[in-house]
């Protein structure tokens, strides 16, 4: 029988208290009151509490909330309680420990009950109030921090992803998602969660932190759950919302900055390069290109992407900045990726875009200024000087002309430099200018080079300084116009049947001075005219004598890599 409600039998007469006397009123003993008490014991509040009670006479223990390891639940003020407890349990703050003397008058009288309580007994009840509430109770929420700027709120429906430390009004800690090292994922207003949470987690923003009190009858009940949760216990959740979507919404495209002279977007087909910091909705970085030092590289919408990505990377300028909020439903879904990304997770992903291209992408030229004068146009075979600039399309600066001592050199068709590059190079005149805008595949491809990044759209700007008019691969003399008629003889310039290095030099060099012939650019004379001389000189004699004579077309069998006229 629990003896402390039983129903007062006999009310003794109120006499005035002596020390000697009869006590008249309960004894209440606050030894143990904590620092903070939000709200105190009145009539008709529903409280849990466990106690010792003993004999105020002899101190003999007569019951126990703790030996029978189950807390002692009752309504106060409605004569559910002896009445002196009734009266000493008002005013009790959740946590506190009093004691509390009842008179025989205010207890079971001058019968006492069931063979336990003797008549006339003053009883002493040593209490450890552990919860407190009443029927018109409803959730508590007290905010700890509510983030500024916060454009969403969580709705019924939504699927939220928080984390938690659940505990009872005494401060023992029930359950805690961090303890799990993962969040509590649900969706909300569908009866997943118990009542009062459910209500209590609507309207927050992600990286808000709240308390949430909810009383039993939004709680467990009267049956608890489990071991960790007793019955009728009030519930304190402090709350941390991590993650909030709703399975209707799409991507969320934010544009922070798009560059001024934009003329073309990307498209499906596309190969983009970007760079991006990936992370949660609460700011937590799961991923980032630029802690790599290496963009991203896909293509667009063909599904090498997570869905949502595929499609905000579409209508794109060079150079743009794009926040892009992107729902689990269109990213990962449930299962998330490993320790990764977890499950149900929005990711946001700041991108900025350094490069996009169309495999079929030609390159591109813009010739930014033009001499007035331009009767020499670059071409195949030709030896060329010029200054450039090679830059990523985010301005980067890669290489420049302007680091060596002098402007680069080439000769147009001989493979020496990038084919868009050698496209971009020809019919250049003398002071010319361009842009040139040259893709991946007219560059260094996908595995790039050195200081070239892999599939990197190059921009050079170019300005042609020098131009020497060429000769065809494996000669090192042309004629200009026709061959003389009679060769040896134009050649032998004193008539003595011989001609020798010296003189052979002096007739090369007049051809050339003349405009009638072309001597191979980019090479020393000195060294071209004597590897001609010495092609010609079969017997090696120092000299060359009309029957050793031949020109090129003579020979067409021979290699073309021979050095004849």
């Amino acid at each position: 029988m629990d003896l402390i409600i039983s129903l007062e039998l006999f009310l003794s007469l109120h006499v005035v208290f002596c020390s000697t006397g009869p006590m008249v009123d309960v004894v209440v003993d606050r030894y143990d009151i904590p620092k903070v008490c939000p709200r105190e014991v009145q009539i008709e509040d529903f409280i849990r509490y466990h106690f010792n009670g003993t004999f105020y006479e002899d101190g003999k223990q007569f019951d126990s909330s703790h030996d029978r390891g189950k807390a002692f639940i009752s309504q106060v003020g409605l004569g559910r309680l002896i009445t002196g407890m009734d009266r000493g349990l008002q005013g009790m703050c959740v946590n506190e420990r009093r004691r509390i003397t009842v008179p025989p008058h205010l207890a079971y009288g001058s019968i006492g009950t069931g063979g336990v309580i003797p008549p006339d007994a003053v009883l002493v009840y040593d209490v450890h109030l552990l919860d407190l509430w009443n029927t018109n109770d409803k959730i508590q929420i007290r905010t700890l921090n509510k983030p500024t700027g916060c454009s969403r709120v969580t709705a019924a429906s939504d699927f939220v992803r928080y984390h938690f430390n659940g505990t009872l009004l005494t401060g023992e800690t029930f359950d805690s998602s961090y303890s799990r090292n993962g969040t509590y994922d649900t969706y909300l207003g569908q009866g997943d969660l118990i009542k009062g949470l459910d209500e209590g987690l609507l309207g927050m923003c992600v990286g808000e932190r709240r308390v949430i009190i909810v009383p039993p009858f939004l709680a467990f009940g009267e049956n608890g759950h489990g071991a960790k949760i007793p019955p009728q216990a009030t519930l304190l959740f402090e709350v941390l919302m991590i993650d909030v979507f709703n399975p209707k919404d799409d991507l969320i495209v934010e544009v922070k900055e798009v560059p001024k002279g934009c003329t073309r977007r990307t498209v499906a087909g596309d190969y983009i390069r970007y760079h991006y910091n990936g992370t949660f909705q609460d700011g937590k970085a799961f991923d980032s290109s630029y802690q790599r030092n290496s963009t991203y590289n896909t293509y667009i919408g063909m599904g090498y992407v997570i869905r949502g990505m595929d499609k905000a990377l579409l209508g794109l300028c060079v150079g743009e900045k794009r926040r892009i909020t992107i729902p689990p439903q269109m990213a990962y879904g449930e299962e998330g990726v490993g320790d990764f990304i977890p499950g149900s997770a929005v990711l946001v992903f700041d991108i900025h875009v350094i490069d996009f291209h169309n495999p079929k992408d030609p390159v591109e030229i813009k010739v930014t200024h033009k001499p007035q004068e331009c009767n020499m146009t670059s071409e195949a075979d030709d030896f060329i000087r010029y200054r450039y600039n090679c830059s990523l399309m985010d301005g980067t600066l890669l290489y420049s002309s302007d680091q060596y001592d002098s402007p680069s050199i080439t000769t147009l068709g001989a493979s020496n430099v990038i084919q868009g590059l050698e496209l971009g190079l020809k019919g250049m005149c003398v002071g010319e200018r361009r842009e040139v805008v040259i893709p991946p595949h007219w560059a260094h491809g996908e595995d790039g080079a050195g200081g070239v990044p892999k599939s990197a759209v190059l921009l050079f700007e170019l300005e042609l300084v020098e131009l020497q008019k060429g000769v065809p691969e494996g000669y090192m003399f042309v004629w200009l116009g026709d061959t003389p008629d009679y060769l040896f003889q134009t050649m032998d310039l004193n008539g003595d049947k011989e001609v020798p290095l010296e003189e052979f030099s002096n007739f090369i060099r007049l051809q050339v001075t003349e405009g009638k012939g072309r001597l191979r650019p980019g090479l020393d004379a000195d060294t071209i005219i004597k590897d001609m001389f010495d092609n010609q000189d079969q017997n090696k004699d120092g000299k060359i004598v009309e029957d050793e004579i031949k020109i090129k077309a003579d020979e067409k069998s021979e290699p073309t890599t021979r050095d004849e006229l």
